[in-house]
């Protein structure tokens, strides 16, 4: 038990910081002038690397423990969290910070909403809601570390580790003034949640000691648990940090934990096919077309990265680069696929309409997660 949680954790720290900017806008919907600033986190430093037109800018200094860090955007404001507990606000077009608020020890999942921003906490066990300024508004303890927090309309849902349970506040406001979250239904779930992805009205956790996921529609507020199976029927059981899935219009993509495949269902978790893959897939992450799917790995193939055409199903490119590969990062206005490579200080960059290494970036210290804003004004 104690080495799978080590593993899980190491693995989150691997791709914790993986989470998509908050957009709803396409990319045929994108005006023709719109520009892109890339913020990387330098892990080993506290600091956020800035690349723009294709070279690194500047390097933003003193935000904290980024071990974990996560980087989300919501129109003109960036949000920044620690792994120590910090929350900082900064303005992603002049990259000042603008207030901080630290609100535990411990913290890795956040979401924005229009009027407000909550924190999940590890180590104080409680959620967080803060303006969009960060000023306190509530502190909701639990008593238990607190994952897979998301927002649906009203309501905000997240999972309590320790206590096997999926807790769905209201803000009895409705968005109309500052929130005010009160509980609204609790569901008991399998053991130990530890990570959750919403898909419209649907919360989707997945759980460490218990094969199945849980799945609770949240305008019915009804939970049904589902069993994953592979060819033969045979159980599946994944450790659940759905940071690793990629979910296409028809297709789930899970990396096999401990096997050197991809798994491929329908939006069902009706078993469809196993992509063998040349090492341990650690990360898969959808071009914004869907059409192809690039592969990350742990272990000797940690240098590595693999492509996959979502149609055929088959690998058509391998790249390997000069030390592990911690994260990538489609862009949604080039035709570029970024690629965080921690040991050589750099950000390699492929081009996605012919796949070859296109350029390198440097004077990036030990990069991991990658995070993009988009803008007219820049």
């Amino acid at each position: 038990m104690k080495r799978l949680l080590t593993k899980a954790l190491l693995l989150s720290a691997i791709i914790a910081s993986h989470t998509v900017a908050d957009t709803n806008v396409t990319k045929e919907q994108r005006p023709a002038t719109i520009k892109e600033k890339v913020f990387v986190v330098e892990r080993e430093s506290n600091s956020v690397a800035v690349i723009q037109e294709g070279l690194t800018r500047r390097h933003m200094k003193k935000m904290h423990n980024m071990n974990h860090g996560i980087i989300k955007f919501k129109g003109k404001d960036a949000y920044l969290i620690s792994r120590d507990g910090y929350v900082v606000k900064f303005d992603p077009k002049t990259e000042k910070k603008e207030a901080e608020y630290k609100t535990s020890k411990s913290a890795i999942g956040f979401v924005i909403g229009d009027n407000y921003v909550a924190i999940a906490n590890y180590d104080d066990k409680s959620v967080d809601i803060l303006t969009r300024d960060l000023k306190p508004l509530q502190k909701i303890d639990t008593g238990s570390k607190n994952v897979g927090i998301k927002i649906y309309k009203d309501y905000l849902i997240f999972a309590q580790m320790d206590n096997d349970k999926v807790t769905v506040l209201k803000d009895e406001n409705a968005g109309k003034k500052k929130p005010h979250f009160t509980p609204y239904k609790e569901f008991d779930v399998g053991k130990m949640p530890f990570d959750a992805m919403i898909q419209g009205n649907t919360y989707i956790v997945g759980f460490f000691l218990t094969k199945a996921f849980g799945v609770i529609d949240l305008d019915k507020m009804t939970y049904r648990q589902i069993k994953v199976t592979e060819e033969g029927n045979k159980p599946v059981l994944k450790i659940p940090h759905f940071g690793f899935w990629s979910l296409s219009k028809d297709k789930t993509f899970i990396p096999a934990v401990g096997d050197n495949k991809v798994l491929v269902y329908d939006t069902k978790f009706t078993f469809i096919k196993n992509i063998k893959t040349k090492g341990l897939p650690v990360f898969t992450s959808l071009s914004p077309d869907k059409k192809y799917l690039a592969v990350t790995f742990s272990g000797k193939d940690f240098p590595s990265i693999q492509i996959i055409d979502t149609n055929t199903l088959k690998i058509i490119k391998t790249f390997n680069f000069p030390g592990k590969v911690l994260h990538v990062r489609w862009s949604n206005i080039y035709p570029d696929l970024y690629v965080s490579v921690n040991d050589a200080n750099q950000i390699s960059v492929i081009d996605t309409r012919d796949w070859y290494l296109e350029r390198e970036i440097f004077q990036v210290e030990h990069p991991s997660g990658i995070f993009i804003y988009e803008s007219e004004d820049l």
